[in-house]
């Protein structure tokens, strides 16, 4: 398995009805924290630690909430909030 990030509980549902700029500006910045999150965990299967704190992050027209998950090497994104700014 290698890095990869999904959505995750209703996020995936709010992500259908969300307008296409916005869902693009959410992809880049998690394929930026998947970057960030395989330079940093290089053995990400064998990390025994807890996992790091997920957190907001805010992206044109709106915010979304992350987890990130080291020995599933995936970055989820949980919750979507579309504010059309």
């Amino acid at each position: 398995m290698s890095w990869a990030w999904e959505y995750a509980f209703g996020a995936e549902e709010a992500a259908r009805t969300a307008p296409p700029i916005f869902l693009t500006a959410v992809e880049r910045k998690a394929a930026e924290l998947v970057r960030a999150a395989e330079a940093q965990y290089l053995h990400g299967r064998a990390y025994g630690g807890d996992d790091p704190k997920g957190g907001d992050l805010t992206v044109p027209g709106g915010m979304f909430t992350y987890q990130i998950v080291v020995r599933y090497e995936r970055v989820y994104i949980v919750q979507i909030t579309y504010l059309g700014f």
